[in-house]
């Protein structure tokens, strides 16, 4: 009768693809018993050195406080320890991730010409306004054509026009700068009580004239019907 039991230290193809599809960067920090080395260096949760200890005694002691023993710097010799809470550890790294995650994707660019139209430059700052009013980041480029790059002037001349008409909504975190055939400078969301739309109208709770109210419950009635 075959053995149903996998023989010990042979290869298990479960476990083996549990392994490889684990996603969790925090999985493979060794802590506690896990941590296999003799002896390790030890760190306080106040970061003071406790010098080189052996394993299971570093263990015992951040076990003894309600701790685990972290394997912070696993190359060295013998290896970095750290006594600390890991959950608040990984809670704190993993907010951390998500905020830099979230800034990257709320940041939002606006092109302009060195010869742009004013009706296209009004439209352009109106849509920065409406992103910054969302709390977004705005990346301001305005990008050179052929012989335009002649009159390099025109185009700071554009971008300092811009950050001075979105300085009720935002303020540049740089003067702007010329890269390749780019001028590019960002501009970073005034705190939400300090904001003044120059551009941009809120029409939907603009206040009607009667006769608009009127003509507008007229259309609701003849949407129903």
């Amino acid at each position: 009768m075959a053995n149903s039991f996998p023989s010990a230290g042979g290869n298990r193809p479960g476990n083996y693809n549990r392994r490889s599809n684990n996603t969790n960067p925090f999985a493979a920090i060794r802590r506690n018993h896990r941590i296999r080395v003799p002896e390790v260096r030890v760190i306080s949760p106040e970061g003071k050195q406790l010098g080189i200890l052996p394993t299971a005694h570093a263990v015992n002691l951040a076990l003894e406080v309600g701790l685990e023993l972290v394997e912070v710097a696993p190359n060295a010799k013998p290896p970095v320890c750290r006594i600390m809470d890991f959950g608040k550890y990984v809670y704190e790294e993993s907010k951390k991730t998500s905020h830099v995650k979230a800034t990257a994707s709320k940041i939002k660019e606006i092109e302009f010409t060195p010869r742009i139209e004013d009706n296209d430059f009004h439209t352009k700052l109106r849509r920065a306004e409406e992103f910054l009013m969302d709390g977004a980041k705005v990346k301001l480029r305005l990008k050179f054509r052929g012989r335009e790059m002649a009159h390099t002037e025109i185009g700071f001349e554009v971008m300092k026009r811009a950050i001075a008409d979105l300085a009720g909504m935002g303020h540049a975190d740089a003067e702007p700068k010329l890269i390749g055939r780019n001028i590019n400078v960002m501009i970073t969301a005034l705190p939400a009580n300090k904001r003044k739309p120059k551009y941009h109208l809120d029409e939907p709770h603009r206040p009607s004239a009667p006769k608009e109210r009127a003509e507008a419950a007229d259309d609701e009635v003849e949407a129903e019907d």
